[in-house]
């Protein structure tokens, strides 16, 4: 069952749940406010709730109003782009046969014809980003289930506004937000281990926190530090 209702003049969302304790987060990039509550609380007690963390709820919305955002890519020469945690410069190279896009220690080059326009060269790019991950995340995968003791049925790659990743435990495969592939490689196994562990424990509960702790003991520095990295204008 799903609820909401206005406290100082923000929408809170409410999704209540098989759960013991109430859970609250605001989600980026717009600052949504969603608590979890367990079945059977009275909306008086969840209002209560909220009002008492409202201080928490501002200084979490103005962090997140605050947060570096990237400026949208134009993809030309000598402009900076992330890939793993790390800051490259992008070279762009003419060529008339040819599409493609590489990288050597602190350069990535793009090689495409003169008169390609700015969202070719962004699909070109998307592209490319997408084959990392490919590569990436299947190693991944199959880490974790031998040490998870379950079985993933596959996974999909997704541009998402407010979900780093996302679990479907009918069909048990995850979803992957494509900018991961911006950050550190330790995130993307931070997701992935976290999204696998849903098909363990389906809901953000203290046994699905005490199974995170007990196979990835940093996850609240890597969540924290997910959060803080710049967040990308979407194209």
């Amino acid at each position: 069952m799903n609820s909401s209702f206005k406290i100082a003049g923000l929408k809170v969302e409410v999704t209540y749940k098989e759960i013991k304790n109430v859970h609250l987060s605001v989600k980026p990039p717009d600052g949504r406010v969603l608590m979890v509550a367990p079945h059977g609380t009275r909306p008086e007690s969840v209002r209560a709730y909220a009002a008492s963390k409202l201080p928490w709820i501002h200084a979490k919305r103005i962090k997140l109003a605050a947060q570096r955002r990237e400026s949208l890519r134009q993809y030309v020469s000598r402009e900076s782009h992330m890939l793993w945690g790390k800051r490259f410069l992008l070279r762009v190279v003419e060529s008339d046969s040819r599409r493609e896009v590489t990288r050597d220690h602190r350069t990535i080059v793009m090689t495409v014809p003169a008169a390609t326009t700015r969202d070719k060269r962004h699909q070109l790019m998307s592209a490319w980003h997408r084959q990392l991950l490919h590569e990436a995340i299947p190693p991944l995968i199959l880490k974790w289930e031998k040490r998870l003791g379950v079985e993933v049925h596959g996974y999909a790659l997704q541009q998402m506004k407010t979900k780093w990743g996302s679990c479907n435990r009918n069909d048990r495969r995850i979803r992957i937000n494509t900018d991961l592939v911006k950050k550190p490689k330790e995130l993307l196994e931070y997701v992935v281990i976290h999204e696998m562990l849903h098909l363990i424990a389906p809901t953000h509960s203290e046994k699905f926190a005490e199974l995170l702790t007990a196979h990835y003991p940093s996850w609240r520095e890597a969540r924290a530090e997910l959060n803080s990295l710049p967040i990308t204008s979407l194209d």
